[in-house]
């Protein structure tokens, strides 16, 4: 199947819009394993299910400096290539220093797309370039840095294509925002967020490019409404669309936008490195695996962070340290002071 970049991120983009959960033993309903290996499959276009193993044949190694969306970046473990190896589909670039990208991910519990520093928080040597063999050419319009965590379940599967008119009060579905979005529909989301506090988000003015204002501003509007976590993913869902298009809901607040706490509001006091051990249990471990969510590494929490530290907890902690630049005893999964700082800041 002969596919342009816009046409494979579309295609990873209705499993993220669709929520579909990780299994590597599942299908979804269009034939796709549930497995990383599967979603790139699916994306590609492939007509079968491939595995991390086989996924070089379908595409051509690249260097990281040639990387645009639709390309992926594969970690083929062959001492333990079932439960050790991985791959995720390249969105863009989501800073000037090369450091950060977008990935399109399927990975526990669900696909999401979400920005991670290059080319991944562990085995960061391991992974290598490729690209579809039968892409053609089909310009992608940059992402323009946007940091972007999970989608939400405030979406629904409509692809954007339904005749919805700019300007009218239908939802026009998820796929209308988000990394490479150019579209009317951007342009009347950012009227509608700057009527409802956005304003500060904005140098110039709304306009049809998703973009990093675009997504801070949906984000502030959705803490506003007392959301956190993916409900306040930064990408509109039909119900933050409603309350936007009937000036519904409190208006958002000027640094509430970016995913972290107020400027104005302190980070709790660091409970003492005895909290977070194993056996332990309390509000302290909730708040700080709550925090982990919200800042995007819940990649491990199969149910979501609980009172009891466990394993999860650790792992978590771990992929936010490494996240850091740190490495050796500073990434040991156990949040000390500069940690817990930093997570809550």
């Amino acid at each position: 199947m002969v596919l342009t970049p816009s046409q494979i991120l579309g295609r990873a983009r209705t499993w993220v819009d669709a929520g579909v959960p990780y299994s590597m033993g599942k299908r979804w309903r269009d034939g796709y394993r549930q497995d990383c290996s599967g979603f790139v499959s699916m994306a590609w276009g492939l007509g079968s299910n491939q595995w991390t193993g086989s996924l070089p044949e379908y595409g051509e190694r690249i260097h990281s400096s040639e990387l645009m969306p639709g390309d992926i970046l594969l970690y083929h473990n062959h001492a333990n290539p079932i439960h050790g190896s991985h791959v995720v589909i390249f969105g863009g670039w989501a800073d000037s220093s090369h450091s950060r990208y977008i990935a399109y991910e399927q990975t526990k519990p669900r696909a999401r797309i979400r920005t991670i520093p290059y080319p991944y928080w562990s085995n960061s040597s391991q992974y290598v370039p490729y690209r579809y063999r039968y892409v053609r050419d089909g310009s992608v319009p940059d992402p323009g840095g946007s940091d972007i965590s999970d989608t939400s379940d405030d979406s629904d599967d409509s692809d954007g294509s339904n005749g919805n008119r700019p300007g009218g009060g239908e939802y026009p579905g998820s796929a209308s925002f988000g990394p490479g979005a150019f579209n009317d529909h951007i342009t009347q989301l950012g009227s509608m967020l700057m009527r409802s506090g956005g304003r500060p988000y904005y140098r110039s003015g709304p306009g049809p490019r998703w973009g990093e204002a675009d997504r801070r501003a949906v984000v502030a509007f959705q803490r506003a409404q007392g959301w956190s976590g993916e409900e306040a993913d930064g990408i509109p869902g039909p119900g933050t669309w409603r309350l936007l298009l009937h000036g519904g809901g409190r208006d958002a607040r000027a640094g509430g936008g970016t995913g972290s706490r107020s400027a104005d509001t302190p980070a709790p006091p660091y409970p003492g490195a005895a909290r977070f051990r194993p056996g332990q249990s309390g509000d302290a471990v909730l708040a700080l695996g709550r925090q982990l969510v919200a800042k995007g590494f819940d990649k491990h929490y199969d149910e979501g962070p609980g009172p009891a530290w466990g394993e999860a907890d650790r792992r978590a902690v771990e992929a936010f340290q490494r996240a850091q630049g740190w490495s050796g005893d500073d990434a040991d999964g156990y949040p000390g002071p500069e940690t817990w700082r930093r997570l809550f800041s």
